[in-house]
């Protein structure tokens, strides 16, 4: 026999971006229910390095430090980095980032996946939640039925009855597969390697990104001085560096970068993930709105994908808070319109030139290449361009 839940909010999705948005909008005064298929996060283990990490960007940061997220990360472990090298033909010709030139602290962070969950599930204290669950099925109300309540059925027999159900559940989201919302969707030609490793001459915090015809080759500084490689690679030649041993991994991750960070010195074990460009074409249905992965994915080169989730989740708390304080239905499809309006342009703008780059960069016609390598050695010659660039790369979820 079914159990009935009823709550103000339904969260799907027990990520970062899940996690974060039932944080956010309970803080905002919303009842709120947290729905997660897998298991708890077990608590983060500092002695050991996540291979997986995240570039967090300043309004992010701003984020999870309003949701007490962030003081438990910053006394565990984090890695400010504040300058950042881009080039595809030479290192010392390429594209050069300070924080300085636009009169902050940090460029940004970079952060564990399992710190960031860590402590995000350490906030939720006694926030109703169903964990190791699955949603089996939903019901939305219709449009016109202002005071509808969408209805989620959950594998540990509970119903679940909220006005509104947050899809924080990835890419390949269910919830928005069955609420009929179409996507634009393609796979890249590419896998994306991701390995801990220790340089012999990289310069302290400071991030690094090169343009390879193959793909783009990033280095994240962590808080030891090793640093965070996510190496995007064509399918054929991530097949090829996989197979590799670790000496003739390191030898060619080293000539990769044409040796600006020095030599390899220690390397830790490789992962590889396909990847793909999504988004969804509508980013609501009465009763049900998309954040994060479940509304976009990108191409990691640009380091901004949760920080595309993570403003998702702070313009629907804004939108969502401001339509009920001022007497609205906020959980109208006119307010969710609100909402989708302001996060579909900034996430197309960021999708847009991310696949433009990957296109660009990775084209095969070598004057396309030589001018954007150009284009790269000019842009750092143009001080107020570069400081308009570094602004932009903060601003994240802001």
């Amino acid at each position: 026999m079914s159990r009935r839940v009823d709550c103000d909010i339904a969260v799907v999705g027990g990520g970062p971006v899940g996690v974060v948005a039932a944080l956010a909008l309970r803080d905002a005064g919303f009842k709120v229910v947290l729905v997660e298929r897998g298991a708890a996060p077990k608590p983060f283990d500092a002695s050991r390095y996540d291979i997986r990490v995240y570039a967090i960007a300043p309004a992010s940061a701003r984020l999870l430090d309003q949701l007490g997220i962030w003081p438990e990360i910053a006394a565990t472990r984090i890695s400010p980095y504040a300058r950042m090298q881009v080039w595809q033909r030479a290192a010392e010709r390429g594209l050069s980032f300070d924080a300085a030139d636009s009169g902050a602290g940090a460029l940004g962070w970079i952060v564990e996946q399992g710190l960031i969950l860590s402590a995000a599930w350490n906030q939720l204290g006694a926030l109703p939640r169903h964990v190791g669950v699955e949603a089996l099925a939903l019901q939305l109300p219709d449009e016109d039925d202002r005071q509808g309540r969408a209805s989620l059925q959950l594998s540990d027999g509970t119903e679940l009855q909220a006005r509104l159900i947050v899809a924080a559940d990835g890419a390949d989201s269910p919830l928005r597969e069955r609420a009929g919302i179409a996507v634009t969707s393609w796979r890249y030609a590419q896998q994306a390697i991701v390995a801990q490793l220790l340089m012999s001459s990289a310069q302290a915090a400071t991030a690094y990104q090169r343009f390879l015809p193959t793909g783009p080759l990033a280095f994240l500084p962590q808080a030891d001085g090793r640093h965070s490689i996510v190496w995007s690679a064509d399918s054929e030649a991530a097949t090829a560096l996989l197979a590799l041993d670790d000496t003739s991994f390191a030898r060619a991750l080293a000539e990769a970068s044409q040796y600006a960070l020095g030599e390899v010195i220690e390397a830790g074990p490789r992962l590889a993930f396909p990847l793909r460009l999504l988004h969804a074409e509508d980013y609501h249905r009465p009763g049900l709105v998309l954040v994060g992965d479940a509304a976009h994915a990108i191409h990691p080169l640009a380091g901004q994908g949760a920080n595309l989730g993570f403003a998702d989740v702070a313009q629907l708390a804004s939108t969502l808070s401001a339509a009920r304080e001022a007497g609205r239905d906020w959980a109208s499809s006119r307010t969710l319109a609100s909402y989708t309006r302001a996060r579909k342009a900034a996430n197309l703008e960021m999708l847009a030139l991310t696949d433009a780059l990957y296109r660009g960069f990775g084209n095969s016609l070598p004057g396309l290449r030589q001018l954007l390598g150009i284009g790269l050695e000019a842009v750092n010659k143009v001080a107020p361009v570069k400081a308009l660039l570094a602004t932009q790369a903060q601003r994240g979820a802001g």
